[in-house]
């Protein structure tokens, strides 16, 4: 039996200029995954930098992939960093698309978008060829030929090496988005908690200017609609919209603040 190569519907999304929507999903759970699908949101963010599983536990990763495509959606898993091994080996269980932190060159990023290709900038690259989940355990027709146009590398811009790096970064072949990193160039820059601080600010805008000058598409957090809004208007294709655990909070919040009864 053979089966037809793999889709990744937030590759199309952003080859084609439009605007894609997604959240954290921070509790990592395959029911909200299949759940949030279901929601019409075009991806879920696994963050595998700051909680959940190990980027290496393939079997916990399989089952929150299973329940995106279920729904329809696409997972975006974000791993520490550009370790080569890490690549391959969220890539080999079914992950389509994710990025990379902790970069701060182009050097870095190539090596993680080289890992991530079977062919790379003309020659060969360096994803290791087997039969995993990604190729349907071997039978998926002509994996090799048709896996490199479905997989989606993408870089975070958190540091302000990496924004004064960020015009190399832009150049790396195949780059598949950059991600503006507020929280982390808020820590980066003495202003831990500050992701509005006027100097990250200048960064975060340094990063958009400089992005959309590019065919590079680029990604962001939303801080409200109106902020999402306004992100979208003004070149952002990646947007994410909240998380799980904010979500719940503002709905329990909005009960305590209905309820009419008294409460310690």
């Amino acid at each position: 039996m053979v089966t037809a190569p793999r889709t990744n519907a937030l590759r199309r999304t952003l080859a084609d200029g439009d605007v894609a929507l997604g959240i954290l999903e921070n509790a990592y759970d395959p029911t909200l995954v299949e759940f949030y699908g279901e929601c019409g949101l075009d991806f879920v963010w696994i963050d595998l930098e700051h909680g959940g599983p190990s980027p290496f536990d393939g079997d916990r990763l399989e089952d929150l992939l299973r329940a995106a495509d279920v729904s329809g959606t696409e997972l975006l898993v974000r791993i520490p960093e550009p370790d080569p091994g890490m690549v391959r080996k969220a890539l080999d269980v079914g992950v389509r698309n994710l990025f990379v932190s902790r970069v701060e060159t182009a050097d870095d990023v190539r090596r993680a978008v080289e890992a991530a290709r079977f062919e790379f900038d003309g020659d060969s690259g360096k994803r290791g060829f087997a039969s995993p989940r990604a190729s349907r355990w071997g039978t998926t027709d002509d994996y090799a030929g048709t896996e490199d146009e479905e997989v989606v590398v993408g870089a975070t811009i958190e540091s302000p090496a990496a924004v004064a790096n960020l015009e190399s970064i832009l150049e790396v072949p195949e780059l598949g988005f950059v991600f503006a990193g507020p929280l982390d160039l808020a820590v980066a820059t003495g202003h831990p908690g500050e992701p509005d601080h006027e100097e990250v600010a200048d960064l975060i805008e340094e990063i958009r200017a400089t992005t959309v000058e590019t065919d590079v598409p680029l990604g962001g957090l939303g801080f409200g609609m109106d902020d999402v809004n306004e992100k979208a208007d003004t070149g952002y294709q990646l947007l994410n919209l909240g998380s799980t655990t904010g979500a719940l909070q503002g709905v329990v919040q909005s009960w305590y603040t209905e309820y009419r009864g008294e409460r310690d």
